[in-house]
């Protein structure tokens, strides 16, 4: 490869109702990284936006494709960007085709948010493990029952895919690529232009996952769960997360212990104690920051919580293997 031909080149497909900030943090990461001073020169990274019409995004801003399909060879990869439009997209026959094509090609394909769905359309996915959202894991495992997908990182790189969660995450991945291409030189470049403090791991939780939410089969217990992951830091107690769901609280109990063997409360407690762990072995937070950042009144409170529950203190855990979340009620 000559010397002015970029070492990382991404052809990009948008969808339609895409997700604009994952998109934007992929293909804005690239440009920073590309040239010195923000100038956008595409010196170490190129891209492209493929398509023969404008597309909407879920927000509602429009963006114009600047070229049709391109040979398959002027990229080292092609990410196919989605949005809210997963469930009720058809195959695109001209898609598939192209992405067909690449991968024939040796091209790395991206899939980005939902733009996963296309590739496994596509039936591109044999043999892979995949990253999706934690929203539509459960789609995602009903349209493609012999994928192995799973929601418990931001995404997952194997030698000819590349998936990704979305949102946020997609920002990682793409600084991870540039780290891989480029140098990690450039990757820094783009992260003191975007004033991030760092880069997270492909194996980062979605914020707050839970890797086994697919075998939930009651709905209320499966929204109650996912509202359990976005409040870890939060006061929820068993009153408002049953009138979330409209139902009184015993009922929700009821449906728990049924479904998991527990209270709705101890599952939520153990879900944060979980999450603690994984903090504790992961970043360099102080306890008293994981405690804040898990619910807990103080480090003293999760030290006491922690200890009772995995036999180890806090300080301990940062050098053990990960705790489990159980299926069945604990002995603590």
């Amino acid at each position: 490869m000559t010397s002015n031909i970029p070492p990382l080149r991404v052809g990009f497909i948008l969808l339609p109702r895409f997700t604009l900030n994952a998109f934007a943090g992929f293909i804005d990461s690239l440009r920073l990284a590309a040239d010195q001073g923000g100038r956008s020169r595409k010196i170490h990274c190129s891209w492209e936006i493929m398509g023969t019409k404008p597309v909407t995004s879920s927000c509602g801003i429009e963006v114009l494709p600047r070229v049709p399909y391109q040979d398959v060879g002027d990229f080292t990869h092609i990410a196919i960007c989605g949005g809210n439009s997963y469930l009720d997209l058809e195959e695109d026959k001209d898609l598939s085709l192209y992405l067909k094509k690449a991968s024939r090609s040796g091209v790395k394909l991206v899939g980005v948010c939902t733009g996963t769905f296309a590739i496994a359309r596509a039936d591109l996915l044999k043999g892979e493990r995949v990253c999706v959202h934690w929203n539509v894991i459960n789609e995602f495992r009903q349209q493609f029952p012999h994928i192995d997908a799973t929601p418990d990182r931001i995404f997952l790189q194997s030698a000819r895919v590349i998936t990704c969660a979305g949102s946020s995450g997609a920002t990682d991945m793409a600084l991870h690529l540039i780290r891989q291409f480029c140098g990690s030189e450039k990757a820094q470049q783009a992260i003191r232009h975007m004033i991030l403090t760092g880069v997270r791991m492909s194996n980062s939780p979605q914020t707050h996952f839970f890797e086994a939410i697919h075998d939930i089969r009651d709905e209320r217990v499966r929204v109650a769960v996912l509202t359990m992951e976005q409040s870890l830091n939060s006061k929820l107690n068993i009153d408002s997360l049953a009138a979330h769901l409209n139902i009184g609280p015993r009922q929700l109990n009821r449906l728990f212990l049924h479904e998991m063997n527990m209270t709705a409360m101890r599952y939520f407690r153990i879900m944060r104690l979980r999450y603690a762990d994984w903090l504790l072995r992961h970043t360099n937070s102080s306890i008293a920051e994981i405690a804040a950042d898990c619910g807990f009144s103080d480090a003293a409170h999760l030290s006491r919580d922690f200890t009772a529950h995995y036999a180890k203190n806090p300080s301990l855990a940062r050098h053990t293997d990960t705790a489990k979340l159980p299926t069945s009620a604990p002995t603590d």
